[in-house]
């Protein structure tokens, strides 16, 4: 496994990799590795020749009052998970690498940004955006694997790369969760205990959500207050955010009559944490 931190040099590493006809998967990280993301090194394991990640706590995504220093970095345990799973390039850059002095240039994707997460998080999809398009220009993948957690980051991140005609396949993999159903995040971390059982009422009032849609229920109205109410019986949870909506779009459905996606955002002491279902229309 290759470390490397300079952009132009792994560019030149896959760009004769790809010349000798080797396909390339790519995984985009910032690091603090846990089994979500080795589910997503494992899949393009699986389906390319060679695999890069890449881990880089990216300082555009970070609002002022964020955990940008605080953020888990153990750079050396994410090292040898990727060793571990067969990880062919680690890109390591560091912050002048990527945003050196000059750098002015950003890339938004309207509307799609401005919802969900984005109301709360103002200039953070701008700062995904940026990185992944930065990332994807460096690394010149086949194919881009993300994971479904972030569901609105992958839904802006696919909008980018239809709408700039980037030459790469996103692959989007299911969450992965602990056995009692919490979504496995890098934030997890800051959770005490009380606090991580109280976590678990996420996917509690998101698969109430679901059974309710299940059996007819298709005002997403008060489906999504079932949702507040469960959710509010947890002293340490505070809700940003509760949601029903297309899974394309991101827009808020009133009806439940397609396929939909639930959201959530949720203060569980000062950790916020996300987490979502995708409802297929007319499953139970």
């Amino acid at each position: 496994m290759k470390v490397i931190r300079i952009p132009a040099k792994i560019t030149k590493l896959l760009a004769s990799a790809r010349h000798k006809g080797k396909r390339i998967g790519f995984v985009p990280t910032m690091g603090a590795l846990h089994q979500g993301h080795l589910s997503l090194i494992t899949r393009a394991r699986q389906e390319n020749d060679l695999v890069a990640v890449s881990i880089f706590v990216n300082p555009a995504q970070f609002g002022p009052r964020e955990d940008l220093n605080k953020y888990p970095r153990p750079l050396k345990n994410d090292l040898l998970l990727c060793r571990k799973h067969k990880v062919d390039l680690v890109f390591l850059p560091d912050n002048k690498s990527m945003y050196p002095a000059s750098f002015s240039t950003f890339v938004n994707v309207e509307k799609l940004s401005d919802l969900l997460c984005g109301l709360a998080r103002p200039g953070h999809f701008r700062g995904v955006a940026t990185v992944v398009a930065k990332l994807l220009n460096i690394i010149r993948p086949d194919a881009l694997y993300l994971g479904q957690k972030d569901a609105q980051q992958a839904v802006i991140i696919k909008k980018m790369v239809c709408d700039l005609n980037f030459p790469v396949k996103v692959k989007v993999s299911p969450i992965v969760r602990q056995e009692d159903g919490l979504a496995l995040s890098s934030r997890n971390a800051y959770l005490n205990a009380a606090e991580k059982d109280a976590a678990l009422v996420l996917f509690k009032a998101l698969s109430l959500a679901k059974s309710l849609i299940g059996h007819g229920q298709r005002d997403a109205a008060r489906i999504i207050s079932k949702m507040k109410e469960l959710i509010g019986r947890k002293k340490q949870a505070h809700i940003d955010y509760a949601a029903i909506v297309d899974l394309e779009s991101l827009q808020g459905m009133k009806k439940i009559n397609r396929d939909c996606l639930i959201c959530l955002a949720v203060k569980i002491g000062k950790t916020r944490l996300i987490d979502n279902l995708v409802v297929k229309y007319g499953e139970k």
